[in-house]
């Protein structure tokens, strides 16, 4: 969504009229308040700085921004107890239910509070698509842990930064995988912004590769029964199937496709990589692949010491988008402190140090392009199967075996 230089303050001072209605649907942990300012300068040991989230914390599918916000509250909590920082940090939580229409309402709750430094979110694309053009005519830095819609680093956002490989490296690496195994692939969208731009871009990949595809659609946001497109799917004679879509209806889909006795490969992108499609789907899930941009912090070793971090204060371990969050967060920490050594914390000064970054991560080294996202080439797209009702890592997917 472009939103033109011209129109910057009429669209702040809307964004913070909406917020005035809309905030009494999120949740906020930051105390609200102008306390540090948005120039709070070289400020002293007393200044406060906010990390905003936006993303599902309710709905069908709030797992994702749960895994997400854990993410970014840890990181806050460990860099306050370490003392060093001279100054205060706080989390402010903005649900969006993942959700386009309500993203902005959202939005405008973090972009009011004048002590917001940088932004974690949104997690879902179509969410990004409606105010990652808000946030940045306010200036905000955003640090986005999972929207992988292609086409978010050519909108123009001011100040937009990913730390995911996005859709058109992602889908690929899928349609490849999938090409070693099936001469036919049936692809699903759910027509949701990530949806129809992961799907688009295997569709591509897989005819490049000489794969016959059959192109579907199932809108999440009006089908209720699955069991005609897993006819469909059956129909098809297609050897496997790949949904772009979302965990709540990839469960539906998962189940709707073992009541037909459908046996061919079964894939999914990220938007299914999760505890609620693994829930949802139960004994239908098993054997179901998934691609994802993500780390899995259970096994990597660069990310022991948060796992187990994350568990102990959670009680669960870490899950897709968690170990990105925590990255991402710190990263915007790091962008706080560097600013303020500087000696003047605005969100201008902020996002100018998030634009140099140069992170070792327990996700690997990050930095961003000139368009806000990985240079080309950077991070890595991991294969995931479910097996005995877990979803575990195969690994690098140019490497994975094929499907058993």
């Amino acid at each position: 969504m472009r939103i033109r230089p011209a129109a910057k303050f009429a669209v702040i001072a809307a964004v913070s009229a909406v917020a005035l209605a809309g905030c009494g649907s999120s949740s906020s942990s930051s105390g609200g308040g102008l306390s540090g300012g948005s120039d709070s300068g070289s400020g002293g040991k007393d200044a406060t700085y906010t990390i905003a989230f936006e993303g599902p914390l309710s709905g069908d599918n709030q797992q994702l921004g749960i895994n997400e916000v854990n993410g970014v509250q840890l990181a806050i909590d460990e860099a306050n107890k370490k003392g060093d920082l001279g100054f205060t940090l706080k989390l402010l939580k903005s649900d969006d239910g993942g959700d386009p229409a309500k993203a902005p309402a959202a939005a405008a709750q973090v972009i009011q509070d004048n002590t917001v430094m940088a932004e974690i979110g949104p997690s879902f694309s179509g969410a990004t698509q409606a105010v990652a053009g808000k946030y940045g005519d306010a200036g905000i830095a955003i640090i986005n842990p999972s929207a992988s819609n292609g086409e978010l680093q050519n909108q123009g956002f001011k100040t937009w930064h990913r730390m995911i490989p996005n859709d058109f490296a992602e889908g690929p690496a899928a349609a490849d995988w999938l090409a070693g195994q099936a001469k036919k692939v049936i692809v699903v969208s759910d027509k949701s912004a990530y949806g129809d731009g992961v799907a688009g871009a295997v569709s591509k990949e897989l005819k490049a590769k000489g794969v016959d595809v059959v192109e579907q659609a199932a809108d999440a946001t009006s089908t209720k029964d699955y069991g005609p497109i897993a006819q469909t799917v059956k129909q098809s004679g297609a050897q496997a199937m790949f949904y772009a879509g979302y965990d709540a209806q990839g469960a539906q889909l998962s189940k709707a496709l073992a009541a037909v006795d459908y046996t061919g490969i079964r894939m999914s992108g990220n938007g299914v990589k999760s505890s609620v499609f693994t829930d949802g789907a139960g004994a239908s899930g098993d054997g179901y692949y998934f691609s994802c941009g993500c780390a899995d912090a259970t096994v990597a070793p660069a990310a022991k010491e948060f796992a187990a971090a994350y568990t102990a204060a959670f009680n669960t371990p870490p899950s897709t988008y968690s170990p990105e969050a925590y990255d991402a967060t710190n990263i915007a920490i790091a962008a706080i402190k560097t600013a303020k050594e500087a000696g003047s914390v605005t969100r201008a000064s902020v996002n100018d140090a998030v634009n140099k970054t140069d992170y070792a991560g327990i996700t690997g080294q990050l930095k961003f392009g000139d368009n806000g996202d990985l240079p080309e080439g950077a991070g890595t797209v991991n294969l995931y199967v479910q097996k005995g009702g877990k979803i575990v890592s195969l690994g690098d997917i140019k490497a994975a075996p094929p499907a058993s």
